[in-house]
């Protein structure tokens, strides 16, 4: 009877595997990343809409935590970050362009590397800034598919 019984879950678990598996895979995990970033850059332009927005927060998690580590700043309220968000809308951008350097892919897990090229009028400041900057960013996602957990690693 045991014999059957670990033979019957060695089949299941066999059979079921590629099911679990596919969810999170690697070339899953990496389109996640990818829209991340798409999203990310959608927000950042002269054009930019409350939709492209709210498609960014979207990819979030409820209780997702956004955290940028060098400034110590962390969100959790998807309010927040888009009323953030939409305040920044009121800067000029003139072009902003983010490009993935390097993925590197884990478990439920994705870690990049980018670079950001914009050049932006902060409507806080009376000047043009403009910068190109490598970034390190990990995201973590969850069985659905939705980040959980974003660490923001800031150039120096």
């Amino acid at each position: 009877m045991t014999r059957l019984v670990l033979t019957a879950i060695l089949i299941l678990s066999v059979f079921y595997a590629p099911f679990i598996e596919a969810a999170l895979s690697e070339p899953v995990l990496k389109m996640k990343a990818k829209a991340f970033i798409e999203a990310k850059n959608a927000r950042q332009q002269p054009n930019t809409r409350e939709q492209d927005i709210d498609h960014f927060i979207s990819l979030l998690a409820d209780n997702f935590i956004d955290e940028h580590v060098k400034y110590q700043v962390t969100v959790s309220d998807k309010a927040e970050m888009r009323a953030g968000m939409i305040a920044k809308m009121k800067d000029e951008v003139y072009y902003s362009n983010i490009r993935i350097d390097d993925m590197i892919v884990g478990a439920n897990v994705v870690f990049l590397k980018y670079t950001e090229k914009a050049k932006v009028k902060p409507v806080h400041l009376d000047r043009i800034v403009e910068y190109t900057s490598s970034h390190l960013l990990s995201l973590e996602i969850n069985d659905e598919g939705l980040i959980t957990h974003i660490r923001r690693h800031h150039a120096l």
